[in-house]
């Protein structure tokens, strides 16, 4: 939710009246958005009752109660479920299947959600509509950093402890605790949003058999040598004590001096600038350049470049540490850059990925002097031992300038790491871990994506690019939550060894046999490190299906069909699915890869909680008011900037959209280009869509005979408006086969509102509203034929179902609404309960449909109405105020 933004409470639908009064917003100075409705609820729905559409149509259109009880019914009559729509439609050989992208346990949905949801939700929509088997499995991922983090501070905020005051079990007791409290909030949330998903399959990714699945994949994976254990540089966070993939780093980029706060530092800590100290040799000295001056208590040799004329005398020599009278060689390496700093540069292996390299060419030793905790180790000395790692920092320089051997300080332009999961600053840190060989599983998923198409197509070249510089992934973590590594540590003398197997016992078996020995005489530790949750999340595909296991919804449905997701996750989650699904079964995990853009603000920002514009979905749905925040997981200070975006952006809040605007809204832009800005100006012009629709259904309904087959004699009029429907029919299929959603979206805007709305409707008013005069019908000699009604009539309803059935899959709720109000009533015509837009099919129109002459002509007709309405404008013409008999000809502009 948004920060500061408090949802009202739903009202229950009880003959009570729904009053909306919302004054303009800060949106936009052009749109205003104030309206006046009342609406009369009748006798709430039961749960899982189909809603009774034959009571009065309300006058207003209302979000609020069109989109009460249908979600409930759909579930509850197992529309979304494969089996039971296979069984209520005209079915067809073919399956269509997808998992939605795991969204963390830790919290709530935002609007980068909502598109996903909303273009998944409408792909499987419009495949269940045509008859295929569909199965569009949700699922929620543990998200161990995150989760951890989560309860961490909820115990320390309310009993005071940390997570070191428990035993590991009571510790994952409580976040068992907080994720079956907290856990069905996202569902909920994606059932707001009309998600048509089988939540009878629903896998969460530390259930028990997705759980066996892991380890499974786990030893598999170490039989064939693809995971080891090695000791290595890997990113550290400090702030979670533990390792971190290389694409959970973001990266600062900084032009020079620049204060930053850092996890664990009242005050803002210094970086961009680069210090300069000189080590003394016998003859002289070696002034080094570094931007971690805290990290020269590691130093274990000074290197330059062989050619640096500078340096040709030092060659080999050695100079002596100021602080702890350690000799360092001086040598000489290309890989030094001559331009940089002094040209001279210290060497810590055990914290710099570059320095680690020159000790592997120089058999150099690796002294680690940062602790895992962010605290100088006891090698530094006491002076420094236990003092946190950048105050340390200063000290150090303190020390250098007393020794007087600073040399200087001056602005540098640096790329900072940054922990994308705490903000810390990353520690490059020596340690061993669990790693997965990436470049054998890279190329083989390099071949077999000649057969997966990526769509948009320019992410192809980025994809192989990555995949063909790959690092090895460091798969472990410091964590209690998670899958815990199902690795054994034998206990042997004077030597480490590790085992694996799916239980403790089959570890003791396999290393029993490994090192001929009893099985009762040997003493297994389980690892107490959990594996990365992307390793996890990259098994969904094929684990959420029951692998590895040959069960009958991994044969039927996978490989998926598609797989979409934001652009962002190509390849945190959709790479590693690739590799890790093509090694583990030997096929594709999905044929298809539809990416979209960022969902970001109206002003262009990335959604951010310090900046106060994340937006959750349901905000905008029933709407929101803005008040003081009294709780939540912001730092104060930047709550306090959170607010006055708030202020700023929502000055009165955000009017109630409904969830039907909210998806229409998402998919009317264009998801394969450019990061797309949201405004709620765009989301409401989509409400004010849903009440187009609402007015044009009662005007048909009022006017509407029994339907009849489609004539066979149409009026021009006619022949051009069932032209317009063959014509976007047309349009939308092939749009839909490109994901052009946007461009679906645009096209049935277009028809309803300025061919069926504007131009149709009020064509045909004559000829099916009858005149009244004092309540009865006045029949005249002009009034139109029966056979003219019938055939207005007919072509009404025709066009109004088949834009329905078009639009369902965007907005499922009004559509099912209208839909259900529209079907035949009355003796020998009712509808069967079971009945719902999921079992209507929406067929290419024939060709007899179209006639392309009409559409043609009829473009002049359109342009002449245009240039009147331009007239009318320009001269002020309104009902109130006709024509003026001297108004000035000459002002007119005709175009």
């Amino acid at each position: 939710m948004l920060c500061g933004l408090a949802r009202p409470s739903s009202a229950a639908l009880w003959r009570k009246v729904w009053l909306c009064e919302t004054d303009q917003t800060a949106e936009d100075k052009a749109v205003k958005w104030s309206e006046k409705q009342k609406i009369v609820y009748t006798t709430p729905t039961p749960a899982g009752t189909k809603k009774d559409t034959s009571s009065l149509f309300p006058s207003s259109y209302s979000p609020e109660y069109v989109e009460s009880s249908w979600y409930q019914w759909w579930e509850k009559e197992g529309f979304f479920r494969p089996e039971q729509h296979v069984r209520l439609s005209h079915s067809v050989d073919q399956t269509f299947s997808l998992c939605i992208p795991p969204p963390n346990v830790t919290g709530t949905l935002h609007l980068g959600h909502a598109l996903t949801v909303a273009v998944e939700d409408v792909l499987v929509r419009r495949r269940r509509m045509q008859g295929y088997r569909v199965l569009w499995l949700p699922g929620c991922d543990h998200a161990g950093i995150a989760t951890q983090t989560v309860v961490e501070r909820r115990l320390l905020k309310e009993g005071g402890k940390h997570r070191q005051d428990f035993t590991r079990q009571e510790f994952l007791r409580e976040v068992w605790k907080w994720k079956n409290e907290k856990g069905e909030e996202i569902y909920q949330q994606l059932r707001a949003l009309g998600a048509s998903l089988d939540w009878s399959r629903a896998c969460f990714t530390m259930d028990p058999g997705f759980s066996r699945a892991v380890t499974e994949a786990f030893v598999r994976l170490c039989d064939s040598g693809l995971i080891y254990r090695s000791e290595a540089l890997v990113n550290w966070s400090c702030a979670l004590e533990s390792a971190i993939s290389d694409i959970e780093v973001d990266s600062k980029e900084l032009s020079g001096q620049t204060m930053l706060s850092v996890p664990g530092y009242e005050n803002k800590v210094e970086f961009g600038t680069m210090l300069t100290f000189a080590y003394p040799i016998e003859d002289g000295e070696v002034a080094v350049s570094t931007t971690r001056p805290e990290t020269m208590l590691g130093d274990v040799a000074v290197a330059v470049h062989p050619d640096d004329p500078r340096y040709q005398a030092v060659h080999g020599k050695q100079c002596r540490h100021p602080f702890t009278d350690r000799l360092l060689p001086i040598i000489a390496d290309s890989m030094v850059d001559m331009e940089l700093g002094t040209g001279a540069v210290k060497v810590t292996p055990a914290h710099d990925h570059t320095d680690f390299l020159l000790s592997q060419r120089h058999s150099l030793p690796r002294l680690t002097v940062i602790g895992g905790d962010g605290t100088m180790t006891p090698s530094c000395g006491q002076w420094l031992q236990g003092v946190k790692r950048f105050d340390a920092r200063q000290l150090v320089v303190d020390a250098l300038v007393e020794k007087k051997l600073f040399r200087g300080k001056k602005d540098h332009a640096m790329t900072l790491p940054v922990c994308s999961r705490s903000g810390d600053i990353i520690e490059p840190l020596l340690k061993k871990q669990w790693f997965l060989r990436c470049d054998e599983m890279a190329k083989k998923a390099i071949q077999v994506s000649r057969q997966l198409e990526i769509i948009p197509h320019y992410y192809t070249k980025t994809w192989k690019n990555w995949l063909s510089n790959i690092s090895d992934w460091c798969i472990s973590r410091q964590l209690w939550w998670g899958h815990q590594i199902p690795a054994y540590r034998v206990e042997l003398p004077n030597s480490e060894h590790w085992v694996w197997g799916q239980s403790e016992d089959e570890a003791r078996q396999r290393a029993a046999v490994r090192y001929g020995v009893k099985p009762e005489d040997i003493t297994l530790t389980q690892d107490p490190d959990v594996l990365d949750t992307w390793f996890s999340s990259g098994l969904f595909p094929f684990a959420m299906l029951g692998w590895p296991e040959q069960t009958t919804d991994l044969q039927r449905f996978y490989p998926n069909s598609i797989l979409e997701t934001g652009s962002d996750l190509i390849f945190f989650w959709v790479a590693r699915m690739v590799m890790l699904g093509t090694e583990l079964t030997g096929q594709l995990p999905f044929k298809q890869v539809l990416l979209h853009s960022l969902v970001r603000d109206k002003h262009g920002r990335k959604m951010s909680k310090s900046l106060g514009n994340v937006i959750d979905p349901l905000d905008v749905i029933h709407g929101v008011s803005l008040e003081v925040v009294k709780e939540g997981n912001l730092d104060p200070r930047e709550q306090l900037v959170a607010m006055e975006a708030q202020r700023k952006d929502f000055p009165t809040g955000i009017p109630q959209c409904g969830t039907d605007a909210l998806r229409f809204a998402l998919c009317s832009h264009k998801m394969q280009g450019e990061d797309i800005s949201l405004s709620i100006s765009q989301v409401l012009s989509c409400r004010h869509f849903c009440n187009k629709m609402w007015q044009a259904l009662r005007f048909t309904l009022g006017v509407l005979d029994r339907p009849r087959a489609h004539p066979v004699i149409l009026s021009s009029m006619e022949r051009w408006i069932c032209s317009r429907l063959y014509s976007t029919v047309v349009q939308c299929e092939q749009a839909f086969e490109a994901y052009e959603l946007h461009t679906v979206t645009s096209a049935l805007y277009s028809f309803w509102v300025h061919s069926l709305c504007d131009v149709y409707m009020e064509c045909v008013k004559p000829v099916l509203v009858q005149r009244q005069d004092g309540g009865a019908v006045v029949q005249t000699d002009t009034e139109p034929s029966v056979r003219a009604r019938q055939v207005a009539s007919s072509v009404l309803y025709h066009c109004v179902s088949m834009s329905l059935a078009l639009l369902s899959p965007f907005m499922p709720f009004i559509t099912e609404e209208l839909w259900q109000r529209l079907q035949p009533r009355g003796p020998g015509a009712a509808a069967p309960p079971e009945r719902s837009m999921f079992t209507a099919v929406p067929l290419l129109l024939s060709a007899h449909w179209h006639f392309p002459e009409e559409e043609r002509d009829f473009l002049l007709v359109q342009e002449v109405i245009r240039v009147a309405r331009s007239l009318r404008s320009q001269c002020r013409m309104t009902k109130e105020k006709p024509a003026s008999k001297s108004f000035n000809s000459s002002k007119i502009t005709l175009h």
